[in-house]
């Protein structure tokens, strides 16, 4: 082990193979690199290491960290889209174009950046595991939930510390004023719409009015225009929740390809549908898998329920302070009545074929065709 590669050592530590991983490691032969675990390549460090530590002191705990861990180490498709991925086939679609003397040095920032994207993204759900432990509810019985979070709050900020060290070191101002756009959004999707004591989201009351799609640009977005408005309210929760910093990644690799500001903007907009794309089928698998686990209540087919069927809003409403009180199979078994399903399912096609249109617009070669299997096959 000890003459091996970082590299080496992370192909070594992946999980079986699945159709997904078939795919995915197929794209990483594309690019030249086991993107899957762009995240374990950064992670090889003594600090990390030292906090990896008291890491083990919440195993079989139920703390969320632990889940999120999981995820992380094991490349849950469910919850970790390959990002990294997305970015380093989007930048080899160009890098064909680029004079071989500035190539290598180009590839090298595209490659760091790829990685701090998923820095941050893990970095943020991180934190987004920390449980809520009211003052006046501590007890010995929630040592455990608090130990939990501080390790949390360290992990995080170990990530983020890292991602945005790599991202100064690109030295490249307009590519941190970009990736800093879509960070921005990704925080400010924590404090989006209604939330429940453990901040999860809750939908919107349904109104009946009309429900017109709206645009990527962040600084627009108005809550109160969009909650209860199912497409609207869907669409600007998961731009806030990570699309829109998919978005300025796959528009800032284009910049140092030192593309044209069309191909950057297009990036931009193919980052985002295929975004959207995902968490849209993501969404599908968690309602019509035969799992009990719990669905987020924000999620399409929720929402386009509740649009359909009003009266559900009652079951939501009545467990607003925690979402764990829902009766979630009575909950899924009245989603399941109503066209919800057939529609997130269209809503799903209609980004893929939209990710698929602004992909084709930048260029046509291997790194493309592999992009749209990815996005048909999640």
């Amino acid at each position: 082990m000890a003459n091996l590669t970082k590299d080496e050592i992370l192909i070594l530590l992946r999980p079986p193979f699945t159709n997904w991983s078939n795919l995915t490691r197929e794209a990483e032969k594309v690019v030249g690199y086991p993107t899957s675990f762009m995240n374990l390549r950064c992670l090889l460090s003594d600090e990390f290491a030292n906090l990896a530590l008291y890491l083990r002191k919440l195993v079989g705990s139920n703390h969320l960290v632990m889940q999120t861990a999981k995820n992380v180490l094991y490349g849950d498709s469910k919850n970790l889209q390959p990002w990294g991925l997305i970015i380093l086939l989007l930048s080899k679609s160009v890098n064909t174009q680029i004079p071989t003397t500035q190539a290598k040095v180009i590839d090298e920032q595209q490659r760091a950046l790829a990685e701090l994207i998923e820095l941050m993204r893990t970095g943020h759900l991180i934190h987004r595991g920390i449980v809520n432990v009211p003052f006046a509810k501590r007890s010995k019985s929630t040592e455990s939930a608090i130990f939990g979070n501080k390790i949390a709050i360290l992990l995080g900020d170990y990530l983020l510390v890292t991602a945005n060290t790599m991202l100064a070191g690109l030295k490249n101002a307009d590519v941190l004023y970009i990736v800093s756009s879509g960070l921005k959004d990704l925080s400010e999707g924590e404090f989006f719409g209604d939330r429940d004591e453990q901040n999860m989201p809750l939908p919107g009351k349904p109104r009946r009015t009309s429900d017109d799609m709206i645009t990527f640009d962040t600084t627009t977005i108005a809550v109160d225009d969009v909650l209860g408005k199912p497409r609207k309210e869907w669409t600007a929760r998961t731009v806030f929740n990570g699309v829109s910093l998919l978005g300025r990644a796959c528009q800032s690799t284009m910049l140092l390809a030192k593309q044209h500001r069309e191909t950057q903007n297009n990036a931009y907009y193919f980052g985002c549908h295929v975004g959207l794309a995902w968490q849209a089928a993501t969404e599908l698998q968690s309602l019509t898998s035969d799992s009990k686990d719990r669905f987020c209540l924000a999620s399409a087919p929720v929402l386009f329920a509740l649009e359909g069927n009003p009266d559900l809003y009652k079951i939501i409403d009545q467990a607003k302070n925690d979402v764990k009180d829902v009766d979630y199979e009575d909950l899924k078994f009245n989603i399941l009545k109503t066209d919800a399903v057939d529609k997130t399912k269209m809503l799903y096609e209609d980004h893929a074929k939209k990710a698929t249109s602004y992909i084709e617009s930048i260029g046509h070669n291997e790194s493309v065709e592999m992009i749209k299997k990815l996005i048909n096959t999640f």
